[in-house]
């Protein structure tokens, strides 16, 4: 090979390196922050939240959603504006999502429909988050994404412990879930600045009162807003699912936009929970879930 032939494959290969450079992509990254927000009076609001819940496979159903050819979601999944980030202000939000423009050219030119959506799990929790969405956002298609309470609760602990957040074992921690939350839910309604490290990281049980939670939207939202998913439903026939979604959200259900492989966002393998705890949790958690599959009309099982 021609010295100058060796020297364009090279010069190509440093321009590769080059492009993907952490410090180059986190300025690109800044830059069109920048940018997004200095254009936010023109950018959209959200259609569609997903609410939660944490470790239930929020990530994977806004990955996969994000493949429809009408779904154009935020900038980032977790924009976490309801809950941590509301006193930043609606400038700071609407800097998040897709333009106005924007959408006109969809609309208008490509002759497609338009949604766009983020999805932050704390919102399912928080205690300020529905009463906030409503004011902004009051025509939003929610989207709450629930799996069985124990294994949703077993997942948030080890998830915990594998960062190093989480020092006891998970029959300790759940046994000092009371002590380590109480308090904090009253000091977020006191102080809308004020970020629960507590309530956030260790409310492994507390998530897991779904419809308490639910409720809690519903005051805010009415019942047809809100669409409730299976998350081991969702696992075992994704392509069906997501086309209840896509329905939901008032979308064509072309042929082909589904993801031909499904993969599993966040997955890890971990040792089992202990029969005792497991068989303790089931029977805290039986009076609540049947309260949730009266309120969506089906029995999603979670007590088999």
């Amino acid at each position: 090979m021609p010295a100058t032939a060796n020297a364009e494959a090279w010069n190509r290969s440093q321009v590769r390196k080059r492009l993907k450079s952490p410090r180059l992509i986190q300025a690109l990254r800044k830059g069109a922050l920048i940018y997004r927000t200095a254009t936010a009076w023109g950018r959209l609001l959200p259609d569609f939240l997903i609410i939660g819940a944490h470790r239930c496979g929020t990530t994977s159903l806004f990955s996969y959603l994000a493949a429809h050819p009408s779904v154009f979601p935020a900038c980032t999944k977790e924009v976490h504006y309801f809950d941590n980030s509301f006193w930043k202000g609606l400038h700071w939000y609407r800097a998040r999502f897709p333009s106005v423009f924007y959408r006109y050219y969809v609309e208008r030119i490509r002759r497609r429909d338009f949604v766009t959506g983020e999805a932050s799990p704390y919102y399912l929790l928080h205690p300020l988050a529905a009463q906030r969405a409503a004011a902004t956002v009051p025509h939003a298609q929610l989207i709450a994404v629930l799996r069985n309470p124990i294994d949703r609760a077993y997942s948030h602990y080890q998830q915990k412990m594998r960062k190093g957040i989480e020092p006891l074992s998970f029959e300790e921690a759940i046994e000092r879930e009371p002590e380590r939350l109480r308090g904090e839910r009253e000091k977020i309604l006191q102080n809308d600045r004020y970020r629960s490290r507590n309530y956030a990281e260790y409310s492994y049980l507390t998530i897991g009162l779904y419809m308490n939670w639910l409720e809690e939207w519903m005051r805010f939202f009415p019942k047809q807003q809100l669409l409730v998913l299976n998350s081991e439903g969702f696992y075992t026939n994704p392509t069906r699912v997501l086309s209840l979604v896509v329905e939901f959200l008032g979308l064509e259900d072309p042929p082909g936009w589904h993801p031909k492989e499904f993969a599993r966002y966040h997955y890890y393998t971990y040792p089992k929970m202990r029969a005792d705890t497991r068989k303790r949790l089931s029977e805290y958690y039986a009076p609540h879930n049947q309260r949730l599959y009266e309120f969506v009309g089906t029995d999603f099982g979670w007590e088999r």
